[in-house]
């Protein structure tokens, strides 16, 4: 049900809960009837049966077949090493299955141990796992949101949903409805989600979905479908299934051909088996694993980890790259990119402007030990940027010289957070917020209007502005709140900041392309500022389009396919939207790779030829779930370990094409003996030596 449509004392009535939170009596019975607040994983493959599976491949059962055989026929020798082949390639296969899949390991770590909740009227502490429908939770800053809630008090509440939605910023929260269809997740400003955490302020909500039923849980759900197959490991059983057809094919002529000219039948059966391990390739599995062990060592090297061998290949045939835009082709942390300041805020300190004062003075941010910033990260932006031009320590001793006095905390409604400082018997009022908000405190003039335009130029090419103001006070108790304020305020000026791009992102997207590698950006940012960082590295074209969430909803799956291939960013979208994006383009025939480092991003990465996670800022559900993990979270890295992945291909296909040529040979030489009256030339376990070391050993060189 789309709760964030509903006013919040009809959820808690729908929720048949109260204001004062669940008897114990009824979350207890309602507990039985839901069952706990976990994410469900489904039945695991016992260890025996994947070793067993391990050995369902055609080309396997061949070579088995041909063992027993051998052992009928008396060939002892010949059976052992058939089946030392057959057992070290399954365990080699075991153990990588073995390791891949630990995604919802990850995603019951994001689960919260206890919640602060009202039961019988009275605040306490139960397990998070305890949780039910119609608890009233208790949120602070610290807290991590235990499940989904409809948000009932919100007080300067703000929660990092990055890993959820992929939005840079915290996101204020506020208690009103939602007006709107399909509004997506990172709009829902009435709701708190389970595996987010909250950063500021304080708050309460009623649980309106626990478990699998949240957003989390739909996440948990997409990631226990099967990952997708590589286009090596496609390739290479295609290959097998057809040379398995082709040696059966041409054993049974050569069987029935002997028998009908009065052969031993024994006799033909072993030249059958001979010739079954003449043309079966037994070094290539190996071949190719070394191959692979090789490519992904000297991807380490270049800062590309490596999960799962085949995804080293994988990578040579990429042809479309989705990308996230936080983290991975910008910084992850804002900057402030320029200020303006407002006509005659000549500022209260010799050197030091209005608006340079109002940013170091108007936060709610605090140092860290290790002398770095702890708060909001737009605000920190604001320091950093007072600092790296006054020096370390101009934000305490600023404080130092201007106390605060009064603070009116930023929210929702207001969209303004307001600080009063002494200085001396004056003093200084500064509010920071949205530039309509602060327009509305401003003396009648100019500079209103040209302020909020300015603004809205600075908004539409994506960048996040903020607008201060300050007015000087003879008597700090005439201060009354922003009421008392409006009109009455002068404009400091505008400082406007965003996440900037990484350094070399931009040359290597222009160096995809030159490779016929197309970028595509999936993100859930806001359209304006996806489109604006597209069009700086050069993904989004003049005749490229961009989608939002809510228009691909309104497509269905035939119009999609059909205009998939002309989209290059992708905003605002979900969890599913980002899958169902990477199964359009893998319907169109495309070999994707796809990066993120977010908890939304797993069932995609998962669903990708090759999913690639961040190293340093990916979550560990991200790099469970991925192919590749780039140590150093660069995009210029999945650019490199793509040229090595094309190389390793090229390797692959030489060395096939020389496996096939020596079998050929061998293939024709036992064929052609019995119809020439010669004896069998090479018996099984000579041709086994021939394939493994004489074929091996050279393959591999190349």
């Amino acid at each position: 049900m789309e709760w964030h449509l509903s006013k919040a004392e009809d959820v808690i009535l729908s929720m048949a809960g109260a204001d004062g939170g669940l008897s114990s009596d009824e979350a207890r019975n309602r507990l039985e009837a839901q069952g706990p607040n976990e994410l469900q994983d489904k039945p695991r493959l016992p260890a025996w049966r994947m070793l067993l599976r391990q050995f369902s491949d055609f080309m396997v059962l061949v070579l088995m077949a041909a063992a027993v055989v051998s052992f009928l026929t008396g060939e002892g020798a010949d059976t052992v090493i058939i089946l030392v082949i057959v057992v070290l390639n399954a365990i080699l296969g075991f153990f990588q299955e073995y390791r891949a899949e630990r995604a919802m390991e990850a995603l019951r770590r994001l689960s919260v141990p206890q919640a602060h909740v009202l039961r019988d009227g009275t605040a306490c502490v139960v397990q998070a796992a305890e949780l039910v429908t119609g608890d009233m939770v208790l949120l602070e800053s610290g807290n991590a949101v235990p499940a989904d809630l409809r948000l009932v008090e919100a007080h300067s509440l703000r929660i990092d949903e990055s890993s959820l939605t992929g939005e840079s910023a915290t996101v204020e929260k506020q208690t009103a409805p939602i007006d709107g269809v399909d509004v997506p997740v990172a709009d829902r400003v009435n709701m708190a989600f389970k595996g987010t955490s909250v950063t500021h302020g304080r708050g309460s909500g009623v649980v309106v979905a626990t478990g699998m039923r949240t957003e989390l849980g739909g996440i948990a759900g997409m990631l226990q479908q099967d990952g997708s197959s590589t286009p090596l490991q496609r390739r290479m059983a295609a290959f097998g299934r057809q040379l398995s057809y082709i040696i059966l094919l041409i054993c049974a002529i050569l069987l029935g051909t002997g028998i009908l000219r009065g052969e031993e039948p024994l006799r033909m059966l072993l030249l059958s088996i001979s010739l079954a391990v003449a043309a079966i390739p037994e070094a290539l599995p190996a071949l190719i694993t070394l191959t692979l062990a090789f490519g992904a060592r000297r991807m380490a090297r270049q800062q590309a980890l490596v999960r799962k061998l085949p995804a080293v290949e994988t990578l040579g045939a990429v042809s479309h790259i989705c990308t996230d835009k936080t983290g991975t082709l910008t910084q992850n942390r804002m900057k402030v990119l320029g200020t303006l300041d407002g006509v005659g805020a000549d500022g209260l300190r010799p050197g030091l402007s209005m608006l340079e004062l109002a940013m170091a003075l108007n936060h709610d941010v605090h140092r860290r030990p290790d002398g770095s910033w702890s708060g909001d990260p737009t605000e920190v932006a604001l320091l950093e940027h007072v600092e790296a031009r006054y020096g370390a320590g101009t934000v305490e001793a600023l404080l130092g010289d201007f106390p605060r006095s009064a603070e009116t905390p930023f929210d929702s409604e207001r969209k303004c957070m307001t600080t009063v400082h002494d200085m001396g018997e004056r003093h200084v009022v500064v509010t920071k917020g949205a530039a309509e908000s602060v327009a509305d405190l401003l003396s009648p003039g100019g500079d209103r209007e040209a302020m909020v335009g300015e603004a809205h130029r600075l908004s539409s090419e994506g960048s996040r502005v903020l607008a201060f103001a300050y007015r000087i006070l003879e008597d700090g108790s005439l201060y009354c709140g922003e009421r008392d304020m409006q009109g009455r305020m002068s404009l400091a000026g505008l400082a406007w900041m965003a996440d900037p791009p990484r350094q070399d992102v931009a040359e290597a997207i222009a160096l995809c392309h030159g490779a016929g590698i197309r970028t595509i950006m999936i993100t859930g940012d806001h359209p304006a500022t996806a489109t604006a960082i597209a069009r700086q590295l050069g993904i989004l074209g003049e005749d490229d389009a961009t989608l939002t969430g809510r228009e691909l909803d309104r497509l269905d799956e035939e119009v999609f396919s059909r205009c998939v291939d002309s989209v290059r960013v992708y905003a605002r979208v979900s969890p599913a939207q980002k899958l169902r994006i990477v199964k359009a383009l893998q319907g169109r025939g495309h070999s994707v790779a796809m990066t993120g480092d977010g908890v939304n991003d797993a069932p995609s990465l998962k669903a990708a030829d090759i999913g690639v996670a961040m190293g340093i800022s990916g979550t560990d559900v991200s790099r469970e779930a991925a192919h590749m993990i780039l140590l150093d979270d660069r995009f210029p890295t999945i650019v490199r370990a793509v040229q090595e992945g094309r190389r390793i291909y090229d390797n692959i296909r030489r060395f096939v094409r020389y496996i096939l040529t020596c079998n050929a040979a061998e293939i024709w030489t036992i064929v052609l003996s019995p119809f020439l009256g010669l004896p069998i030339p090479l018996q099984p376990i000579h041709l086994l030596w021939i394939n493994l070391v004489t074929d091996g050993l050279p393959g591999l060189a190349l």
